[in-house]
């Protein structure tokens, strides 16, 4: 086992009707007989579009802006949260009329216009995207396709014709700069990190100048629904991955189509959404960090240095905006309470925005101390333990192919395999033991815990398994080549494990 460096020493230890004429009763009553085929009808096609599986999906956008995230309701939210004078909405009013300079500049303009209805602050959002240097030379051009598109789509009252037909045009033509077919293929490939960002923008961005096209949007929006498919059936069968990184873009997406188009790409992926709030909570290390702003979970990371803020940051916004996307998803509500935790609330330029966006404190969620504390994903093959969900926990992390142990403060990078045929490399955390072994075809080991992880082993294979005074069994790995042994109580015994031919 070696030791990394270690994390600085401050990363320590959720009808009634009046009738006035009865002739309009009749006339009602009538009409709503005539109707009953008609609703029948589209009620079945409601439901296929919100399964996320019907190929004929219409794609266009006929909603009424603002069509990107300020639903009437969180825009209702949003605003009783500024006359409250809630905490999240005072840290954001704080940055705007306080002057700090926002990293996302657009972005932050536009939200606090909507909501204060301060035509002064929309107005310079507008002002910025119309400028020739939008793009901050740190981020990526589809952050300024973004931006752009939520300027246009948020600030569309204090827009001048003259500014709206610029900005229209501007995005049309970023838009036309990229190639959906090309960004989406790459994912598909499981190459070029950042493309379900990029695909993101483009979706917001058709979204919001839909009213500019013959077609509403369709010729951008259609094929990003088909590609996401084959995308979410390879998702689903643990064949490619989505970067932490991407996973606050993809949630946009999600939030956009389903607001606009009224279908659910998650349905695509079930097993794939239904395992990430969980997978995505516990890869967090126990211990939390603390920034000049606010303290930060940090997510697991592989390079040497110090934690990025900047990721943590956007870690917690995807699990914000997860939350806001479907609150009664189980690993949701565990979700929930880890993030109603003031500490962690996000005070910094860069979080504050997303912060105010998509939390919901009114939201009731579950304690998150009673969440699991061995989160195994089969669909990712991800495997995250810990001794408990306390800031001293000894946490154990398995996820694409890394391997690392994190007790008192420091990271400890573990090999993935065992070195010689025996799984010498093993480390119990709690009641959970977590082995690795040197060869995929054999391998044999003592157990003496009821619940043991088995890494290194072939993907997604059968293996006869033998246990002393135990009959032989079969088991499966995981896509990540995990087997997981559940055993009875007091168990003692050797272990010999084979991949059937």
């Amino acid at each position: 086992m070696e030791n990394y460096g270690l994390l600085p020493a401050h990363l320590g230890p959720a009808g009634c009707v009046r009738v006035t004429q009865c002739g309009q009763v009749r006339i009602s009553l009538l009409a709503l007989l005539l109707a009953i085929p008609a609703i029948a009808q589209t009620g079945a096609q409601g439901g296929a579009r919100d399964s996320g599986q019907s190929p004929n999906d219409d794609v266009r956008v006929y909603t009424d802006a603002p069509r990107l995230f300020l639903t009437p309701s969180r825009l209702r939210l949003l605003q009783r949260e500024r006359e409250r004078k809630s905490l999240r909405w005072e840290q954001f009013d704080l940055l705007i009329t306080g002057g700090a300079k926002m990293p996302e500049p657009g972005f932050a303009g536009a939200l606090y216009y909507r909501v204060a209805g301060d035509a002064g602050t929309g107005r310079r959002a507008v002002e910025w995207a119309l400028g020739d240097g939008t793009r901050d030379a740190a981020r990526d051009a589809n952050q300024d396709l973004r931006q752009l598109a939520l300027v246009f789509d948020w600030c569309g009252p204090v827009m001048t014709p003259s500014q709206a037909e610029q900005l229209g045009a501007k995005i049309e033509r970023a838009l036309a700069a990229t190639s959906s077919s090309l960004l989406m293929a790459r994912a598909l490939a499981g190459t070029g990190a950042g493309d379900i960002a990029r695909e993101s923008a483009r979706v917001l961005a058709a979204i919001a100048i839909s009213d500019r096209f013959q077609d509403h949007g369709e010729a951008v929006l259609k094929p990003v629904v088909e590609r996401w498919r084959g995308l979410a059936k390879r998702l689903d069968a643990g064949e490619a991955a989505i970067p932490r990184a991407d996973i606050y873009a993809l949630f946009e997406m999600l939030h956009a189509i389903r607001d606009n188009l009224k279908i659910d790409l998650r349905e695509d992926a079930r097993r794939y959404f239904r395992e990430l709030p969980l997978d995505h909570m516990a890869s967090h290390y126990p211990a939390p960090f603390q920034a000049p702003e606010n303290e930060f979970h940090v997510p697991a990371f592989v390079r040497d240095g110090d934690p990025d803020v900047n990721e943590a940051a956007l870690s917690r916004a995807a699990e914000l905006a997860m939350v806001a996307f479907d609150s009664n998803e189980a690993g949701n509500q565990y979700l929930q309470g880890w993030l109603m935790q003031d500490r962690f609330m996000m005070r910094g330029a860069l979080g504050a925005p997303y912060e105010f966006l998509w939390a919901n404190p009114y939201q009731p969620g579950l304690s998150y101390s009673q969440a699991p504390l061995v989160v195994h994903d089969p669909v990712s093959g991800h495997l995250f333990a810990r001794t408990s969900w306390d800031e001293d926990a000894t946490w154990i992390g398995y996820f694409d192919g890394h391997l690392q142990l994190f007790r008192d403060g420091r990271i400890a990078v573990l090999r993935a395999r065992a070195p010689n045929d025996v799984a010498s490399n093993s480390v119990r955390v709690g009641d959970a033991v977590v082995l690795s072994v040197a060869k995929q075809d054999t391998a044999k080991f003592h157990v003496n815990s009821r619940e043991t992880f088995v890494l290194g082993l072939a993907p997604h294979a059968t293996y006869d398994v033998e246990i002393d005074d135990e009959e032989l069994s079969e088991a499966e790995t995981d896509n990540g080549g995990t087997l997981v042994l559940t055993l009875p109580e007091g168990i003692d015994a050797g272990v010999r494990v084979r991949k059937r031919q």
